[in-house]
């Protein structure tokens, strides 16, 4: 078999070394170099050893490129510390998880490119070493099929452990091991969301999709299958991660299991979705993080290996006929992911906009639970392991002007809806919360959604339903939560609640400083950023403060390590009641210069609403469809009035209409609900 270069062919790749490729030569050089000041431990570590791998394939792709003895030295060092080692893994399933995956993976590849010039019992010693743990690997994948990552096809065990064992399975002529790892990745490329969304959060996106491009490289340089164009996921997945960074593309939203707010960029990705599909935004954004945000990225993350050894990667990937395109001109500021029942909005792609994130989705996500629960009905198998997804339908993250005002809770072992901006229900959160995989064996029904979605002209409008996620002996009927996000970035939140029987509700908000209380507001600041957050509840409602702990270990490969964050919680608590309503408008501003709160409630006959200073309004009735209040009359879910501002004309938005009257004139009969946003009357 020739050389698995995975690329361009070697004799262009080295041409271009001093040209088009000079920046992704320097840093896989760079890399290399770093290699020499470091040992690799002579026995096995507690901790992971997953950098083995990527430290074999940089050293040998630096030698293959550029025939230098010292790369090869340095090769033979870092895969002589692997091959000495009896197992790979030792925490948490030594030889058939992530440790085993990564090594079979990156030494695969270096044996494929040094086996000629390593010393004969060099060469002999690591082509053992493979065919043991490949072996190894492909053993498990068999026994385990229909359990953990063996047919976790969502999961990034399942591409990682399967793409390493491909890599072993080509390089070896070992055909039942590629063919398996193959037929697995066709099913996750058929079962993947084709929106594009991770329900395992950024972290675990740039940690795992990479493997699924590695992988499919793998099959298209071995077998000449070009499965780029199957499913929609890969094509998609850019949007979705363009629409999880935070203003300024340093940061990422967080929900899920996410270590950080910087641990979400792979710049080797980026260059590879640029390539594959002609993305000139993927091209800007590799760009974009190489030279503004790289070595924030490399040193700040908290997950490993991290972005400086996807190195050979980047090199090998970048493709300079795609040009670079600015997301600003062309992606818009709001986006609906329906399979994750994700949305979001910002006032632009500029460091200081404001931003919003809104889910609700079953676990793993709609594709995910639907067929983890065929596939369990029809041959009784375990394939849903959403254990980085967290139980927070309903909840939604908020920042502007730089910062994170509301906040999610990152990564976390013991899962509470709790640690979420959400209500709780007599101080309870969801029924088999507070463990690792909280869906885990739920009922097909326990399932929130998304409903009454609108995301259009910089505004967005969805209504979250998690009522069934409660244990049944609370009663729980109802926890509807509309959030409305404005064109101004201003947003409106309805809680509607209610139980067969008197209920506590508490309204959670999470920031990472404490907030304020002002005259009745709730003030929020972080750095430059300071939102006021103005609550309509029922007479009665209290307000107190505290602080929640998030406590969690990311890495099975070390269990003692433990990381503890700490939440800012206000508490609203209403009630007891068997029902009620919490109205709630917030507003961001500078902390340096603030400027003052304009929300005021819309009195209204039927339905509930707010009106901001400028004009801007929303009247909600999700339960009902029926709103009289404002100078409005209509038979909707909402109505939402844009004065015209920035640029932008005089609009009104309208969800679940059939009827709308504004000022006494009618904008809308219909004979079917219409979700749109609609002129102004002239």
């Amino acid at each position: 078999m020739q050389p698995l270069l995975l690329g361009p062919r070697l004799d262009e790749l080295r041409a271009a070394l001093t040209t088009t490729h000079a920046d992704q030569w320097r840093r896989l050089y760079e890399q290399c170099d770093s290699y020499r000041g470091q040992t690799p431990p002579a026995e096995h570590p507690t901790a992971s050893i997953t950098y083995l791998g990527p430290a074999a394939m940089n050293l040998a792709l630096a030698y293959r490129l550029t025939g230098q003895r010292g790369y090869l030295t340095e090769a033979r060092r870092w895969i002589g510390a692997a091959v000495s080692y009896p197992h790979w893994g030792k925490a948490k399933l030594p030889d058939h998880d992530l440790d085993a995956g990564w090594l079979l993976h990156g030494l695969s590849l270096a044996y494929s490119w040094l086996r000629d010039d390593l010393p004969r019992d060099e060469a002999a010693s690591l082509r053992a070493k493979l065919l043991l743990q490949g072996q190894r690997m492909y053993d498990f994948a068999v026994r385990t099929e229909g359990s953990w990552w063996s047919s976790s096809y969502w999961q990034n065990h399942n591409w990682i452990c399967y793409a390493g064992l491909a890599a072993a399975g080509y390089v070896l002529d070992q055909r039942e091991w590629s063919d398996r790892a193959r037929d697995n990745l066709g099913t996750v490329l058929d079962l993947m969301p084709a929106d594009g969304s991770d329900s395992e959060g950024v972290v675990y996106w740039r940690y795992g999709v990479p493997w699924l491009a590695i992988h499919l490289d793998l099959v298209q340089h071995a077998e000449g299958i070009d499965w780029w164009q199957r499913g929609d996921f890969l094509r998609r997945t850019f949007d979705w991660r363009l629409h999880q960074c935070a203003p300024g593309f340093e940061e990422n939203l967080d929900h899920g299991d996410c270590h950080d707010r910087r641990s979400g960029h792979s710049v080797a990705l980026y260059h590879k979705l640029a390539a594959a599909y002609r993305d000139g935004r993927a091209r800007w954004l590799a760009d974009e993080v190489a030279q503004r945000h790289f070595w924030r990225e490399a040193y700040a993350s908290g997950v490993r290996p991290g972005v400086m050894p996807e190195a050979a990667y980047e090199l090998l990937w970048y493709d300079p006929g795609v040009p670079a395109v600015d997301p600003a001109t062309v992606a818009p500021t709001t986006a609906y992911f329906p399979d994750l029942g994700q949305v979001t909005a910002r006032t632009g792609w500029h460091d200081g906009a404001t931003f919003v994130s809104f889910k609700s989705a079953p676990g793993g996500g709609h594709t995910a639970w639907e067929t983890a629960h065929r596939l369990r009905t029809e041959r009784g198998w375990d394939t849903l392991n959403a254990g980085h997804h967290h139980p927070d339908a309903g909840s939604f993250v908020f920042g502007a002007h730089g910062a994170f005002l509301a906040v999610d809770d990152g990564y976390c072992n013991r899962k509470r809806a709790a640690h979420h901006n959400l209500v709780l229900v007599d101080g309870q959160g969801w029924a088999g919360e507070d463990r690792y995989h909280v869906y885990k064996d739920l009922p097909y029904e326990r399932q929130p959604r998304l409903r009454d979605v609108l995301v259009d002209g910089g505004m967005l409008h969805a209504t979250s339903e998690s009522a069934a996620m409660f244990a049944p002996d609370l009663g729980v009927r109802q926890v509807d939560r509309t959030l409305v996000f404005t064109p101004t970035g201003r947003l409106v939140i309805l809680d509607e609640l209610a139980a067969d029987e008197p209920r506590e509700w508490t309204f959670l908000l999470h920031s990472d400083w404490p907030a304020d209380l002002a005259d009745g507001d709730i003030v929020l600041r972080s750095g430059p950023a300071q939102a006021w957050v103005r609550q309509f509840a029922p007479s009665g409602a209290t307000v107190t403060q505290g602080t929640t702990e998030i406590e969690a270990n990311p890495t099975a490969s070390t269990p003692s390590l433990r990381i503890v964050r700490t939440l800012h919680t206000t508490r609203v608590r209403v009630g007891p009641a068997t029902s009620t309503r919490i109205l709630t408008g917030i507003e961001a501003t500078s902390a340096l210069a603030p400027a003052a709160a304009t929300a005021v409630a819309v009195e209204c006959d039927a339905g509930s609403g707010l009106r901001f200073g400028d004009g801007e309004t929303a009247l909600l009735a999700p339960t009902t469809r029926h709103i009289e209040g404002g100078g409005v009359r209509a038979d909707a879910a909402a109505v939402i009035l844009l004065p015209a501002g920035g640029g932008r004309p005089a609009r009104v938005a309208v969800v679940g209409a059939v009827h709308v009257e504004l000022a006494g004139r009618i904008l809308l009969n219909s004979p079917e609900p219409l979700t749109r946003v609609l002129p102004w009357p002239a």
